[in-house]
Formats: structure tokens, sequence, C-alpha cells
């Protein structure tokens, strides 16, 4: 049932020139000495799986399967996604050797799983069978050699979510570059308010600007891992973002916190670089703003652009010590192509589905009155079709953004520039990975 277990540092170290240059090999059945090893399960066989997921609504979809399929339940565990709590929690429960049957993760963080000998490798289970149900790069995110490691469920293509009310109110223009959104953010300023927040602690979305800004943070040559996170696009994001900061154009405060969700609900702060699945955060949290929202594309960094990134993208994966894979995989393609639960998903706020069918782009508009009655999600179907998807991520990234987080802290606390957070986080990256055993070099 399982494929055959590498060392990590072989499969790590061995896979760097695989797969256009981006591969984990080979990882992921884990030992079967822990006298748990996967079974198949009887026919008639009643069974339980562990599910831990942060996804809004994902109780109602798996409702649906447990009433659809009495043999396999499965059983949800919510977990926090505040500040990569998620991953603390099932990196912990998979060093104590008792992680669930499968996990919400993102795609970012796939690889860091990896390096744990943490997830299933579905290919001999034949997973690849599946592979045309999906947005071909997005199941790419999950396909390291010849494993195939999650099912994809939802992206997360970017785009700026603005209060039209305000910003008619006091004559601002909806930013079509970045340099209009410096302008938009002094006017906004002018006003009393902040145009938004630089959030420190979301390595997650400062890696999406980066990423639309053109920048490649992990490349390999041979069987070395190059680090590229101070490279020249990266820089330019930093650099703009500190700008704005030391001229107090926008907050600092974390996002996605009571403090924030405040100043969005009172006009503090009108405007928000965020993700497709931002429109359910912002009706569960400023419900009495209702009508006054509208998504507008990212702004570009040169007018006339079609430059677009990702921020987020989850998988459903079995984890390598499920004790009934088949069914946990069985269970993960339901639930991210059946129509009836993309669907409950779609109505949960989940993102944009990675299933290709299932759904229409106007299905995706669940929460239009609170746009004004915009068809909003054109905007971010706009965005994924023109989303950069040459970019991979490398091992360790879950780290990457805590240190990212913890340095951007500091530099706001003691004034030190943002290109030194990027200098310092590139070194400790770099001597995280040869931590690992892995061949690491540090680029620019």
């Amino acid at each position: 049932m399982t494929s055959n277990p590498m060392p990590r540092r072989t499969v790590l170290g061995g896979a760097a020139a695989l797969a256009a240059g981006f591969a984990l090999a080979g990882c992921g059945a884990g030992g079967d000495d822990d006298g748990k090893a996967p079974r198949e399960r009887k026919k008639g066989q009643r069974i339980q799986l562990s599910f831990w997921s942060w996804v809004p609504g994902i109780d109602r979809p798996v409702d649906l399967w447990n009433r659809k399929n009495p043999e396999v339940q499965v059983k949800v565990e919510k977990v926090s996604a505040v500040n990569g709590e998620q991953y603390a929690k099932m990196h912990a429960a998979v060093k104590a050797g008792n992680p669930p049957d499968l996990g919400q993760i993102e795609f970012p963080v796939v690889p860091s799983f990896l390096l744990d000998d943490a997830l299933l490798d579905l290919a001999p289970l034949g997973a690849s069978r599946y592979q045309d149900k999906f947005f071909g790069w997005q199941w790419q995110q999950s396909v390291f050699g010849k494993g195939i490691y999650a099912i994809p469920q939802a992206s997360g293509p970017m785009g700026l979510f603005l209060r039209q009310d305000l910003f008619d109110k006091w004559g601002v223009q909806t930013p079509r570059t970045w340099d209009e959104y410096e302008t938009a953010a002094k006017a906004v300023r002018k006003k009393g308010a902040w145009i938004e927040t630089f959030a420190p602690t979301n390595g997650n979305r400062f890696a999406g600007l980066a990423w639309q800004a053109g920048a490649t943070w992990y490349t390999t040559h041979g069987d070395t891992w190059i680090v590229h996170l101070d490279d020249e696009p990266t820089r330019r994001v930093a650099d703009y973002w500190e700008s704005l900061v030391r001229r107090k154009l926008v907050k600092t405060i974390p996002d996605r916190q009571n403090a924030w969700y405040k100043d969005l609900q009172t006009g503090a702060i009108p405007a928000w670089v965020g993700a497709s699945w931002g429109d359910a955060l912002l009706v569960g949290n400023a419900p009495g703003t209702k009508g006054t929202w509208r998504a507008a594309p990212l702004p570009q960094w040169k007018a006339g652009e079609q430059a677009f990134a990702n921020w987020g993208g989850s998988t459903t994966a079995v984890f390598a010590k499920a004790h009934y894979p088949k069914d946990a995989l069985d269970f993960a393609v339901w639930l991210n192509t059946d129509p009836e639960s993309i669907a409950l998903l779609i109505d949960g706020g989940y993102g944009f589905p990675s299933a290709k069918t299932g759904y229409t782009t106007a299905d995706l508009d669940a929460d239009k009155s609170f746009f004004g009655g915009q068809a909003y999600s054109k905007v971010f179907a706009d965005a994924g079709a023109h989303v950069d998807t040459s970019w991979r991520w490398g091992p360790g990234v879950d780290t990457l953004y805590q240190r990212l987080g913890d340095a951007f802290t500091d530099a706001l606390a003691d004034g030190s520039s943002f290109r030194s957070v990027l200098t310092k986080v590139q070194g400790q990256t770099v001597a995280d990975l040869k931590g690992k055993g892995l061949k690491v070099a540090s680029g620019g």
C-alpha cells in the first residue's frame, strides 16, 4: 500500500535536479515499524478518518460525505491558521507519531512536511488518474519527482479589496499601479485613515507581492538548492513598503486579528491587498460595511502589465501514518471535485477551486450583495489566469515565514532597513536547510 521510504537527506539532495529543477523525490511513506502499518479496508468494515482543517464551513461537505459513505466516516478537527499555528501542531503530531489521517496543507509548506517524511506518496495508489480533473499548475505544486503528495483544493489569486464608498467620498481613484497606490495612500491619510496595514508577521502575503514583482526565491543547480530571498525584485517590494511605513502612510498592525477587523468596520483601513478567499473574511468580520466593498486587480509595477501572484492555495494531504490511505485518498478527491462538495466549499468561502469543472465563476460570487452587486470573482479569475506559474516553493517555507515575521517586527521596532531583513533571513534560511542535510547556496 505504501511507497518505499528513502532517507530524507538522500531524497532532498538528489532530487534538486528533477522535475524542471524542482523536486523532492521519493519522500513520504514513513516507516511501518510503529506497528501501525496502512491497511486495506475490508468490505462492510466501518472506519473513521481524522481530518485537520481551518477552511471555513468545511464541516458541511464533510457531513455530506458522511451521509453518503456510512462505512468511511470523517471527523474534522478545526485548527487555527493564525501565524502558522496549524503547522506547528501538525509537525508536533508527526514528531509524536500521532498525526491525523488527512490535513489541510498550503502549497508553500508541502515541502516542509516532506522534510519530515510526513506525507504519503499517493502515486502508488493511482492518484495520477485524477490529474486531469485539476488545473495543471496547481496539481504540480504537490508533485515532486515521481511522487504525488497531496490533492489540490483551492488557489488564492491576489487582488485589491477597497471601500468604494469612502474612496468616492474622499475623491480617491482606484489605483492601477503601485505608484498610484502610493498616491491613494497619501490621499487617504489626509482624511485621517490609513489605506491599510503592512502586517509584519504575514510572510505569506509578502511572498505573493515578491512573486508578482518577478522574484524567484528557490532555484536549483545540480543537487544544490539556491536561495534567492534577497533578490532584486524582492528588494524592490521591501523598499516600497518600507517607504510607506516610514512615512506613516500605512499601519503596521497584524492583519486578520481583532484590531484590524475593527479598523475595517470603522473605515480606519479602507483597503486590503488580499486574495480571492478574502471575500468571506470581510463578510464575516465587517458585516456593517455590506454593499460598500469592491474588488479590483492587483496594482501593477508598470501600467498595462498583467503580472499577478497567488497567496496561499491549499491541498488535502494524506499523512504517512494514515491507517487507511486508499479511503483517505478517495475522500480527498471527492472533497475537491464533487460538484455538491465544491458548492458547499464555495458557500463557506474557501477560495478558487483547483478543480476544472463542477462550478462557474458566477458561482463564486457567493457574497455579491456585500460587494454592491459586483461580479467580483471575475477579477480574481482574470488574475488567476495570469499568475506566473514558473514560481516554485522549496523546503522550509513555514520556518522562513516565521523568520520573516520576527525580522520585520524587529525592524519596525529598531528602525533597521527592510533590506537588512532580507539579508538576515536569507542567511538564516541557508543555515536552516544546511542543518537538514541539504546542499544549499545563497543566491541574489
